[in-house]
């Protein structure tokens, strides 16, 4: 079983390389937290925006072979409730989401955001986004896409990976 210091681990062993993105992992992660934060996110989707790309980390390390909103979340089910892992397996679709009811979304992509949607299936058809518009974690997804979006800066301070271990620490089970 996946357990808060594997996690920790991870991001020490691999958060300095980067995905489709100028940004390392480890500092993406940190500011798609940080965003979350600043917006008073609760407990569980502060962890699931710092852990939305563990996935990444994974097939960095030479596991997990497969789309990463799906690896990541099946890696820390164990550790942690849906409230963390639901979101994070559906902010690929709430990107995909966003591009299909917001057509000026798209244009403010990252060019490594640009290409993992061509990869992901591009925008919703009108019938996908209705029926994820209802999902019960459409709104909570949606947040953590925004905030991922806006945690790709290479001039950004924010807290430590060690600011978050707490926060890990109690929503474990």
């Amino acid at each position: 079983m996946t357990t808060v210091d594997d996690v920790l681990a991870l991001y020490e062993a691999w958060g300095h390389e980067h995905y489709d993105e100028e940004v390392g992992q480890l500092a993406h992660a940190l500011q798609t937290a940080a965003h979350a934060e600043a917006a008073g996110a609760g407990d569980a989707l502060v962890a699931a925006a710092l852990l939305h790309d563990v996935g990444h980390l994974l097939d960095l390390q030479g596991g997990a072979p497969g789309p990463h909103e799906r690896t990541g979340p099946a890696w820390l089910a164990g550790l942690f409730p849906p409230a963390v892992t639901d979101p994070i397996t559906l902010h690929v679709t709430a990107k995909r989401y966003l591009c299909a009811v917001t057509p000026e979304y798209a244009g403010g992509l990252s060019p490594g955001s640009v290409r993992s949607l061509a990869r992901q299936g591009g925008p919703l058809t009108p019938d996908e986004a209705t029926s994820f518009s209802a999902l019960p974690g459409a709104a909570g997804a949606i947040a953590l896409r925004r905030w991922d979006d806006a945690g790709k800066s290479l001039d950004a301070a924010p807290p430590p990976l060690a600011h978050y271990e707490p926060l890990l620490r109690a929503l474990a089970r």
